[in-house]
């Protein structure tokens, strides 16, 4: 029950309806324009993940049918199979060390912090009212929470500055859902017509014949299964997701013993040289690893989402350090060798595994045998988009809808939204007519990279892991965190300066997709330009203009040192009733 029960004895229809519609609670923790439960810190019943389950966790995040497709990234710069997967090793291990760093926040304190797929970058820190908070309040004021530093030139009062971020990210999620989803549905089309071969040779079409029929009812089967996973909460889903990764696994392995006892090698893109598009090999090389990071920026900054779940203090950090790049890395080098070993075989170079095995069925005219493991391989695939989906996108984007409108918006609510919006983006029609769009949709990672270094250089060297958490919920002056009217300046500006210089690329590329100079070189390595920028603009403003509430807090969150009845619940009803 919420708040308002008690300030309205005799409530209107209208707002006995909005009564009805808000989000379940938990004893003690109300819903209010600031939280629910899904948005304080995570109480020790609901921190159950182990050592064991962040490995699982990160099977699901790093063996993927995403990652599969690296190689594809990578080989179009102009690398050889060994450099791109020399490329992989670099980049993967990168990426286990910015998981470490990102999801410190939400390992402490208990809190979550997204970041995208996708904004992804924003969240290093914690879960607070509107979302990002925690850390954004702390780093931009209350008004320009973590979401807001992209926003905070845009800020106009304490709580409008949040939504622009939050906006900007739920946009780019959207598309990736609907892609993640159109994905799905090819997978589930797979293993319907291995069982039913008539099914996987229809050929009726809709959309004026860019979408298969079959596709299509194969993506309403997906989101059955995906809804019906998002009933179950974020704290419970290890042993569904032991299910998908064991699944996807198997079905990776069977494709690499296929490929090789097929070609007794590793294909020919193993045997053709290096031909870097622009520049040398060296540029080709970084950016590709560039590409790596941005495509597992979602993984590394959203941690925090799921880090705050921990059991124990460190338990994700190993499976950070050796899970994260060794999952990267095989899955996206075997992704290569099968494809590569495929085109020899069938002639085709096909990057999607599912498309892999509808051809594969054909190219063995529907025999029984090869239709049984088709089944197998194709339900692996149908598993990992879930969890994929899952991890990267319905949870941590939920929890930033979430923050936008705690009473109503929980994590489920936010990730059924997302799917719904998804769907309705028609992912078939842009993935088939629309590249400018992608590559704008693709280059928005030049937003969320200055997020990183911003957060992380106020998080690690500003404020030194000293946070005051009570604050962070208190939407006024009492806050340490209001800075002026909200807003901490110098995280929009070190912002902007960690955009400025790839702003620039991401426009020429936009216009002219071959335009090759200086600024382009900038923009295919925007992770690290605008990170370190925004990292040394942040640290360096914050020395010359020191903000007056460093050193006040604890370094980490300890349990039933946070309250959210008392302050809060006062807060709430003064806002409804006046003072009490």
């Amino acid at each position: 029950m919420s708040n308002s029960d008690e300030a309205d004895p005799h409530p209107s229809r209208w707002r006995r309806f909005l009564q009805y519609i808000e989000v379940p609670t938990d004893p003690g923790v109300p819903n209010t324009s600031w939280l629910n439960r899904d948005l304080i810190p995570m109480p020790k019943e609901r921190r159950t993940y182990k050592i064991w389950s962040y490995f699982i966790y990160w099977c699901i995040s790093g063996l993927c049918i995403s990652g599969y497709t690296t190689g594809s990234t990578l080989l179009a710069y102009g690398l050889d199979a060994t450099q791109a997967i020399v490329s992989l090793v670099i980049g993967g291990l990168i990426v286990g060390v910015l998981c470490v760093t990102c999801g410190w926040m939400g390992e402490r304190w208990g809190c979550c912090g997204h970041g995208m797929g996708s904004i992804e970058m924003l969240t290093a820190y914690m879960k607070t009212p509107h979302r990002f908070y925690c850390s954004v309040q702390v780093l931009l004021g209350h008004a320009a929470s973590m979401q807001q530093l992209s926003a905070a030139h845009y800020v106009d009062s304490s709580s409008r500055g949040a939504y622009f971020p939050v906006i900007v990210r739920a946009f780019v999620v959207i598309f990736w859902d609907g892609l993640q989803a159109y994905w799905g549905g090819q997978a589930v089309a797979v293993t319907i017509g291995a069982i039913i071969p008539g099914f996987a040779h229809m050929k009726q079409t809709l959309a004026g014949g860019i979408l298969l029929t079959k596709d299509f009812i194969g993506i309403i089967i997906y989101y059955i299964f995906f809804i019906a996973m998002m009933r179950i909460p974020p704290e419970r889903l290890q042993k569904p997701f032991i299910v998908s990764s064991v699944m996807f696994s198997a079905t990776l392995i069977g494709l690499l013993v296929w490929a090789v006892s097929n070609t007794h090698s590793g294909g020919p893109l193993f045997q053709e040289k290096a031909s870097p598009v622009h520049g040398g090999t060296g540029w080709a090389m970084l950016f590709g690893i560039t590409a790596i990071l941005g495509a597992w920026c979602g993984g590394t900054v959203g941690q925090s989402d799921w880090t705050r779940y921990a059991n124990r203090p460190y338990a994700p950090t190993l499976s950070q350090l050796i899970a994260a790049p060794f999952c990267i890395i095989v899955c996206a080098t075997i992704g290569i060798i099968v494809t590569s070993c495929a085109q020899e075989i069938v002639g085709s170079l096909i990057w999607e595994p599912f498309l892999l095995l509808a051809t594969l069925q054909n190219y063995y005219n529907d025999s029984p045998k090869v239709r049984a493991a088709i089944f197998f391989a194709g339900l692996g695939c149908v598993c990992a988009q879930l969890g994929i989906s899952i991890v990267l996108n319905s949870v941590s984007a939920g929890m930033d809808l979430s923050g936008v409108v705690p009473r109503y918006i929980n994590i489920r609510r936010g990730a059924y939204l997302l799917a719904f919006l998804g769907l309705a983006s028609n992912p078939w029609q842009y993935l088939s007519n629309a590249s400018t769009f992608l590559t704008v949709l693709s280059g928005f990672g030049i937003f969320f990279a200055p997020f990183s270094g911003i957060l992380l250089a106020d998080y690690f060297v500003v404020r030194r892991c000293t946070i005051k958490l009570e604050d962070c919920y208190i939407g006024d002056t009492r806050s340490i965190y209001w800075y002026h009217n909200g807003v901490n300046w110098r995280a929009p500006l070190a912002w902007v300066l960690g955009v400025f210089p790839t702003m620039p690329g991401l426009i020429m590329t936009t216009r002219d997709a071959t335009a090759w100079n200086v600024w382009v070189r900038i923009f295919h390595i925007a992770f690290f330009v605008g990170l370190l920028i925004s990292f040394v603009a942040f640290s360096v403003i914050c020395w010359v203009s020191p903000p007056g509430n460093v050193g006040i807090g604890v370094l980490y969150h300890e349990d039933n040192s946070f309250e959210v009845e008392g302050e809060l619940e006062t807060e709430e009803k003064e806002k409804e009733n006046g003072p009490v």
